[in-house]
C-alpha cells in the first residue's frame, strides 16, 4: 500500500519524516508499513503515527497536537488552509523552528533540503528571499553561498508555491 498524498509536503519520504518502516498506529491501532518520524507539538509524547492517521486529521485530534508551529508560518489568505497544515500535513526537519513559507495567499509545498549548489539554478527566482536571509543574517552574498550547504551549518529549505510554481526559500542554522 503507497502512503497517502499530502499537498503541503508532496514528498515527505524524500524529506525522511515518513518512512518505510513497520509501526502499530497508536491513533487506527492498525499495522502499517510506514511511519512518522517528523515534527509532532503535543502535551503528549507520541511515537509511531502512520501517515493515514496524519491524513485524515485524527492524529492531532486524538492528541490535541500540531505538525508545525502556526506561530511560524506566514499569512494565507484561507484559514482552512491553516488548518490543513498544522493538523493533517507532515512537518519537515528544522534545526532550530520549522517556518513554513507563502505565495500566492496559501502555503507552499516543501520541496527538500539544500544547499547552494541544489539552489544555484534558481538565484535569479530566488533573489528576494535570499536578500532578505542575507539581511536578516548579517551575511554577504558571497558568505550566503559559500556558507549554506546541506547538512552544514546554515540549512536551506526549498518550498515551492503549489499555484504558480515559484521556488521560495528559507534557511535555518545551528
Amino acid at each position: 500500500m503507497k502512503s497517502p498524498e499530502f499537498k503541503y509536503n508532496p514528498n515527505p519520504i524524500l524529506l525522511n519524516v515518513i518512512k518505510k518502516e513497520k509501526t502499530h498506529c497508536p491513533v487506527c491501532k492498525k499495522h502499517r508499513e510506514f511511519v512518522y518520524d517528523g515534527p509532532f507539538y503535543s502535551e503528549e509524547d507520541v511515537e509511531g503515527l502512520c501517515p493515514w492517521c496524519i491524513s485524515d486529521g485524527s492524529a492531532a485530534k486524538m492528541y490535541n497536537g500540531t505538525f508545525q508551529d502556526d506561530a511560524s508560518c506566514e499569512k494565507v489568505d484561507k484559514e482552512e488552509y491553516l488548518d490543513e497544515l498544522i493538523h493533517r500535513t507532515p512537518g519537515y526537519l528544522g534545526w532550530q523552528q520549522e517556518y513554513w513559507l507563502s505565495h500566492c495567499g496559501d502555503f507552499c509545498a516543501i520541496v527538500q533540503y539544500v544547499g547552494w549548489k541544489e539552489i544555484e539554478h534558481l538565484e535569479k527566482e530566488l533573489s528576494e528571499d535570499i536578500a532578505t536571509i542575507c539581511y536578516e543574517y548579517g551575511l554577504t552574498k558571497e558568505e550566503f553561498q559559500s556558507w549554506l550547504t546541506n547538512d552544514g551549518s546554515l540549512q536551506g529549505y526549498l518550498f515551492k508555491c503549489i499555484h504558480c510554481e515559484k521556488h521560495r526559500l528559507c534557511i535555518d542554522s545551528n
